[in-house]
């Protein structure tokens, strides 16, 4: 403890960027929790209620069942429905920019983390290096012998560790907060994906209906263009 607090009074110059470091990953950490926790809903329940309205066909209904579950996959799904009624035959293209958007704003801030996972360490061991060539010039000043430098050395050495060992802490914390968050990152891509494949069912079958409806007439007029043709010759 008198360690520690020798080394808050003497090396916080070298401490303060480590400090900077952890108050930044608790604030990314409060802050993506945050986040993912207001925008998280049950994709199988959206996808049963948007798969019933989609198969009956009902556009409006599903971009009201969108609007009704909120959040950022209710986003996406109700600009997948939009993209579906407006813009049908690029649907795969445009609805792919509206999930990148999207994962773009589920991975902001996580590049802190990752930054912070690998600089802390080499701060910490600045700070350490600081620390032990400041504790051999003091002894070199004092120009203490072999019995009093001793324990000094011993007393500098160990509070250079703690800045190492604080570095190391915001780094271990820091990994384990990118790694965390980017798994629902992925998770939130699953849901994405799934929600592409529905609309990419309803956009496939809407145009094979449309196209099947519309050479049924077409067969009577091939059929009554070849009696002319024969009564011409």
């Amino acid at each position: 403890m008198q360690m520690i607090i020798f080394a808050i009074k003497n090396d916080w110059g070298v401490l303060s960027p480590i400090l900077i470091c952890s108050l930044f990953t608790v604030a990314v950490f409060i802050e993506r929790w945050r986040f993912y926790r207001s925008n998280r809903r049950d994709i199988v329940e959206v996808i049963q209620v948007l798969q019933n309205e989609l198969h009956r066909g009902n556009l409006a209904g599903a971009a009201r069942c969108c609007n009704d579950v909120g959040g950022l996959l209710g986003e996406v799904a109700q600009m997948g429905v939009r993209t579906l009624a407006e813009q049908k035959g690029d649907f795969e293209r445009q609805f792919d920019i509206t999930t990148n958007l999207a994962t773009r704003r589920l991975e902001r801030y996580l590049p802190v983390l990752g930054t912070i996972a690998t600089i802390s360490p080499y701060l910490g061991l600045f700070g350490t290096v600081v620390r032990i060539l400041l504790t051999f010039g003091e002894m070199a000043q004092a120009g203490g012998g072999a019995a009093g430098g001793a324990p000094q050395i011993m007393a500098g050495i160990g509070s250079a560790l703690i800045a190492t060992a604080f570095g190391l802490g915001v780094a271990i914390t820091a990994v384990a907060m990118n790694n965390y968050f980017h798994t629902v990152v992925a998770r939130w891509e699953e849901d994405f994906q799934l929600l592409k494949l529905l609309f990419l069912s309803q956009a496939d079958r809407r145009p094979g209906t449309a196209a099947q409806q519309g050479s049924a007439p077409q067969m009577p007029q091939q059929q009554a263009a070849r009696p002319r043709q024969s009564s011409e010759i």
